[in-house]
């Protein structure tokens, strides 16, 4: 048999097989190419107030490329729908403005995650209440002029759109009652939904707990299960810091306790006590998990900024705390490895309410917040207005989680803001790079006369400091990532690399999930780089081999992100995709393909490679079955990303 039908036999197995894996892979459909921002003059490194919220923005997500949704209490928000002041609202990126919505309960410290389908969910609140915050009488239809029933056994549902016709729908409710519960998107799509109290109060107390979690949807009926670090950690444990671990556990710190939930077998198993500070609402530390990594491993490494150190029986109401200090610790623990906590870089000043936000760079920008005092409002004379918090902390600071200890915090290139961002302020990354952040209203109900921080509805837009540079426009990004599975190719032309094909080497794909901002967290979020290598060519353009996601669900849930291509740190601007398969349920999972080796091309070299490749062309060959491999490889990668067709592959051959 001559090598010509050796190898074309090998090829129509080779497409046999490329059949069968392309059953088990997601349509490989590609994204619309990224441009630039609208703009390149914007103020780097600085605030701009760019619109109004409609309501105040207790609670916000990014639901689309271009709307973010807002959600307040009920209150006498100026703005109106339905005959009654809004709480809910839709705001457009671009336009700077938007429509208020009907969210028909109360959702007053409700808490928030997108579902595996690309579903938000919106759980739990408060009472129906009347002017001032004062209890309703019927709970039912809510008081006037509200007309806000219960929030507190709520089951909200949003699919996000850009027509304006997308609307809060209401479901079945829960069991029990949650004010102030946790969310976190499960490795199957499902959401668990933690904690919370009964009916309200600035801290929660035994006689109105909730230490229980259940997953929505409901699976088989099951009954909510009691959680032994929620009974155990009163009074501070509303709102647990709560994270997916790639183990498949969740990670759950409430108070100054810390245990592994592992929600599939219903058990859990107490770790070493948090250090230094309290995390949780109303100490209300900064918190989020950094880039998960090929150099880390995929380590999760959750870092833990500001709060306060007070013990369980100083969370009163009879003394000034709005004029206690607020910490300036950082700790970080990576409990998949080590199941103590880390001192990290403290600080510049002490933090209570900073939000900490993933940027595409893998720096993380912390902003919003207040030097004194804790989240929460009420009437004692101590108070500043309402306030349970003081002094501002008006200028942000970014932490570099790869810049040697003791160098990790920068305000270089920062400006202050002029607007204090206190109780119920949010914010979080759009696709363009830059930071939404909204909200701060410390009072029982909608007050803008003769108080130091009145409720606010002003937008402001934060721009990081690679905003106005020229920014990558990549090629060929799917609109869905699988489980492990085939590789993708993106295309780099000369202008995306800086002029330098050298850039490639710097050059990361990132899927960002930007979370549900509330309470100074932004339940949810999540940063991953994908594997990839690449392919530079002697005209200074460059191709990335992409991998999926890894085979991991528990890595990054299922369900809607961003996916950006940052060169030399700068992000292209992110596209919004679909982890996962779509659905709730058990994800597909496929082994991962390897990937081609880094090769840099010289110029004016014939296309051979430059001593600059890691590994070149090395182990390839010019025998029959060297350039079969060569060909299948260059075959294959043309196939995923959807440039050739199954046909045409046997054709050639």
């Amino acid at each position: 048999m001559s090598s010509h039908r050796q190898s074309s036999t090998a090829v129509r197995g080779a497409v046999a097989a490329l059949s069968l894996f392309a059953a088990s892979a997601y349509t490989q459909t590609t994204a619309n190419t990224p441009g630039q921002p609208a703009r390149n003059d914007a103020p780097v490194g600085q605030f701009e107030i760019v619109g109004n919220s409609m309501v105040s923005a207790q609670q916000m997500f990014l639901g689309t490329e271009d709307k973010v949704y807002i959600i307040d209490k009920t209150e006498a928000n100026p703005q109106m729908v339905n005959g009654h002041p809004a709480w809910a609202s839709e705001f457009s990126v671009s336009q700077k403005g938007g429509r208020t919505m009907d969210i028909v309960t109360n959702t007053f410290c409700a808490g928030g995650s997108a579902l595996g389908d690309g579903t938000w969910l919106n759980v739990g609140g408060n009472m129906a209440v009347t002017t001032g915050g004062a209890t309703a009488d019927n709970q039912n239809t809510g008081g006037q002029p509200y007309e806000d029933p219960d929030g507190a056994k709520s089951i909200r549902l949003l699919k996000p759109c850009d027509d304006g016709n997308c609307q809060w729908a209401m479901q079945q409710p829960m069991t029990t009652r949650r004010w102030y519960p946790t969310l976190e998107t499960l490795d199957d799509g499902s959401v668990i939904i933690l904690g919370g109290c009964q009916w309200g109060g600035f801290v929660n107390d035994a006689n109105q707990n909730n230490p229980t979690w259940e997953i929505w949807p409901p699976k088989n009926n099951d009954p909510p299960v009691n959680s032994d670090i929620l009974q155990n950690s009163l009074p501070a444990n509303l709102f647990p810091l709560t994270w997916l671990l790639p183990s498949g556990k969740l990670f759950v710190n409430s108070n100054w306790k810390t245990s592994f939930l592992d929600y599939k077998n219903k058990q859990e198993t107490p770790i070493d006590d948090m250090i230094e500070a309290v995390r949780v609402y109303p100490a209300s530390g900064g918190t989020a998990m950094l880039p998960l990594t090929p150099a880390n491993g995929y380590t999760a490494t959750i870092l833990f900024c500001g709060g306060n150190d007070l013990q369980p029986d100083r969370w009163t109401t009879d003394w000034d705390i709005a004029q206690y200090k607020a910490s300036t610790s950082c700790v970080n623990i990576s409990p998949d490895i080590k199941t103590s906590y880390n001192h990290d870089d403290p600080l510049p000043e002490g933090r209570s309410m900073g939000n900490l936000i993933l940027l595409p760079n893998g720096k993380v920008l912390c902003l919003n917040g207040a030097q004194t005092g804790v989240a929460g409002y009420g009437p004692q004379d101590w108070a500043v207005g309402e306030s349970y918090a003081d002094n501002p902390v008006l200028t942000p600071v970014v932490y570099d989680p790869n810049a040697p200890a003791g160098s990790r915090w920068s305000r270089e290139g920062l400006t202050a803001s002029t607007i204090p961002r206190m109780y119920h302020s949010s914010a979080t990354l759009l696709p363009d790079g830059s930071v939404i952040v909204s909200g701060s209203n410390p009072h029982a109900d909608y007050t803008v006369q003769g108080v130091k921080f009145p409720t606010e509805y002003r937008v402001e837009y934060f721009y990081p400091s690679y905003y106005n540079e020229r920014r990558p426009e990549p090629q060929g990004l799917l609109k869905q990532l699988s489980y492990g599975g085939p590789y993708f190719n993106v295309s780099l032309t000369h202008d995306d690399l800086a002029g330098d094909v050298n850039n490639i080497k710097n050059t990361e794909v990132v899927l960002l999930r930007t979370g549900f901002s509330t309470h100074t967290m932004n339940m949810g979020q999540r940063f991953l780089q994908l594997n990839s290598t690449y392919t530079g060519n002697a005209d200074g353009s460059g191709v990335l081999h992409v991998s999926q996601v890894p085979p991991n669900p528990a890595l990054f849930a299922p369900g809607p992100a961003l996916l950006f291509v940052v060169v030399n740190g700068v992000p292209s601007v992110g596209v919004q995709v679909m982890v996962g398969s779509g659905q709730i349920g058990e994800q597909p999972t496929n082994a991962a393909v390897a990937l081609p080796d880094p090769n840099i091309v010289a110029a004016g070299n014939n296309g051979a490679s430059s001593s600059t490749s890691a590994h070149g062309n090395q182990g390839h060959n010019n025998s029959a079955a060297g350039g079969l491999r060569d060909s299948l490889t260059a075959c294959s990668a043309l196939f995923v990303t959807g440039l050739l067709s199954l046909t045409v592959l046997a054709s050639l051959f």
